[in-house]
């Protein structure tokens, strides 16, 4: 039986970190001094490029954690913690789109790899909630490739926004843009919430109880 519930779950907390919406003013500044017959093939290769990194990260991520013998409890709580420290620059700090768009006139790299594909689509809360969706000891492999379905799912959202950018850029404005972000902001802080008592919990260091709503790591099995 599919669980819906748990889709549904994964889906929007991909999308939340990822915050396709947060990338709009990032794409519009790269490409205000491009052709507009290139902004297309510029949307194409910042996410592909995001999608590489955050598959590499689904699939390896973890492994080269235990390689070097860390417990996935104690990454929990760490990447819990800078979920948390994120989504608080998120919510009152300055806002993504700008702290990127201005990262970006310091630095004159390639617009399309930085800072849109790293670090506005493949965040550092995306790359760690990806190694967390996909623990290798609580998921099966075909657990896993759902959740790269998902995860290719809010890529394909997210280019779709950025080939309709300027449009709906009209739309919502810069401070539009800026207010979602802060909104998934606040998201961000409950699932980094969440985290951490997920990664106490399989450290056995605290016994929450089993509820509907599954946290975003499932308490280890008692011995």
């Amino acid at each position: 039986m599919v669980d819906w519930q748990g889709l549904i779950r994964e889906f929007i907390i991909l999308f939340v970190v990822i915050d396709p919406v947060g990338s709009l003013p990032v794409f519009l500044y790269v490409t205000a001094h491009v052709p507009r017959r290139l902004h297309a093939r510029l949307a194409i290769r910042a996410v592909l490029v995001a999608a590489i990194v955050l598959m590499v990260f689904l699939a390896g991520g973890q492994i080269l954690m235990e390689s070097i013998g860390m417990r996935l409890g104690s990454f929990q709580i760490a990447g819990g913690i800078i979920l948390f420290l994120f989504a608080l620059t998120m919510i009152f700090g300055e806002s993504k789109p700008e702290s990127e768009i201005g990262q970006a006139e310091r630095d004159h790299l390639d617009g399309a790899v930085f800072p849109l594909a790293m670090p506005s689509i493949a965040s550092p809360g995306a790359m760690l909630a990806v190694v967390i969706l996909t623990d290798n000891h609580r998921n099966s492999i075909a657990d896993q490739a759902v959740t790269a379905g998902l995860l290719l799912l809010v890529l394909a959202f997210t280019l779709g926004l950025l080939l309709l950018a300027t449009k709906l850029h009209k739309l919502i404005g810069r401070t539009g843009a800026s207010i979602i972000s802060r909104v998934m902001g606040i998201i961000l802080a409950t699932v980094a919430v969440d985290s951490v008592v997920g990664g106490l919990t399989s450290l056995n260091l605290i016994d929450v109880p089993a509820a509907a709503d599954a946290p975003l790591v499932a308490p280890a099995p008692e011995k």
